[in-house]
């Protein structure tokens, strides 16, 4: 392996992964439709998620990085085919131009687990086929617009077998998502959504294609360690050719030490800069923003740990009685340290973002620098969710809610 001769602090490591990440300084101008297509790009995949007690998770993870911008240009850029959807760390938007990473997951998609209902194509071929041909014949169609034949009521999990075909259909990429409506995918036929492709002319090997997917992994994350880079497409055991070592030897990746760390961290030559900066301790993280639970910052939550010492959980699916922090926690991300979560809610019609709860990290030294910073992060988050009040029931610390109460 070739050793860059880099060393630098854990600190150093998380401006320079928040930095690659889009989230090292604020937003210094306002935002525009194309700065939501590049944020995806840098970020190599947004992902989604329907739970919207505040924004919906790909709109909150944008904003996180470009402050106030408008939504509906995310759905305006999948609509105009700059963007698809397909599975990736888990169901996501993604890049138009990496649609060639992701196929052979279509035309083989054993490897995606419960994401790829087998048994149901194979049980119910006849069914899947009528749904292929309505949506020929018809065009553009949502799962809304097939009425249920089964007798059941619905409910979390219990898809209508409309549904389920057109899932299929979807992972195995005979369909795609054309567009959404009130956030409800609109699915049409590959060759309509996306008919430049070619698998014949365009198709690569399926190892150069997972070799690329590494180097936009360490891309994204802008320092990683080997056991980061498979998660973050959810790639699996990588093959002994395309690990981020053998890359580094063949001078496709950056090598560094950071203090205390026995392993060394991966950095893609895009970010050298970056990385020299890190090293002399010039590059530092200004921003304070909330984040998504499924942001990529804190997605991995192992490496949520090692990075920035933030055992985080979502407790959404978490019995209520059990819950520590509540029902969707949203981390809260300050100058480089992830310093708290907090349980919101935004009620849109009385215009009141609601805080049940703001919990600070143990130990954590609180100043009024910090309840500043804070507040008007979140006076920024509630403006953008058109809520023009902000009522919080609960702080872990009185003297930071003191604080923080004449800062809102």
């Amino acid at each position: 392996m070739t050793d860059t001769g880099y060393h630098i602090s854990r600190a150093a490591a998380r401006a320079l992964h928040l930095a690659a990440q889009g989230l090292l300084t604020s937003a210094r101008r306002k935002a525009g439709k194309e700065d939501v297509l590049s944020c995806i790009r840098s970020m190599a995949a947004l992902q989604i998620d329907t739970i919207n007690v505040v924004a919906r998770s790909p709109y909150l993870v944008l904003w996180s990085r470009l402050g106030h911008y408008q939504p509906s240009w995310l759905d305006e850029l999948l609509e105009e085919g700059h963007l698809f959807e397909y599975w990736s760390h888990e169901a996501c938007f993604l890049p138009i131009e990496d649609y060639g990473l992701y196929r052979h997951q279509m035309i083989s998609p054993h490897g995606l687990g419960w994401k790829y209902n087998h048994r149901w194509l194979k049980e119910h071929g006849s069914q899947v086929e009528e749904i292929r041909r309505h949506i020929r014949q018809n065009g553009a169609s949502r799962s809304a617009d097939f009425e249920r034949s089964d007798g059941k009521s619905g409910g979390w999990w219990e898809w209508k077998p409309e549904k389920r075909s057109l899932e299929v259909l979807f992972t195995t990429g005979e369909l795609m998502v054309a567009r959404r409506h009130n956030f409800q995918r609109v699915y049409d036929l590959r060759e309509r959504v996306h008919p430049q492709w070619d698998d014949r002319q365009q198709l690569q090997a399926q190892l150069d294609c997972r070799r690329q997917q590494v180097m936009q992994a360490v891309r994204a994350l802008g320092v990683a360690k080997a056991n980061w880079v498979s998660d973050y497409f959810r790639m699996g055991k990588l093959d002994a050719a395309i690990q981020p070592a053998t890359l580094a030897k063949q001078g496709l990746l950056l090598t560094a030490r950071i203090e205390g760390w026995d392993q060394p961290v991966y950095i893609h030559p895009a970010h050298a800069q970056l990385l020299t900066q890190a090293a002399e301790n010039t590059l530092k993280a200004t921003a304070t923003r909330v984040l998504s639970p499924f942001d990529p910052v804190v997605w991995d939550r192992k490496r949520a740990v090692e990075l920035f010492d933030f055992d985080y959980k979502l407790e959404c699916y978490t019995p209520e009685a059990k819950r520590r922090y509540g029902y969707f926690t949203l981390p809260i991300l300050r100058r480089g340290a992830l310093i708290g979560r907090m349980d919101a809610k935004a009620h849109r019609k009385t215009g009141i973002f609601e805080i049940k709860a703001l919990h600070l990290e143990p130990a954590l030294r609180i100043s009024l620098s910090m309840a500043g910073d804070v507040g008007k992060a979140l006076k920024d988050f509630a403006a953008w969710h058109n809520c023009s009040e902000i009522k919080i029931s609960k702080v872990s610390s009185p003297e930071f809610f003191q604080m923080l109460k004449t800062e809102l």
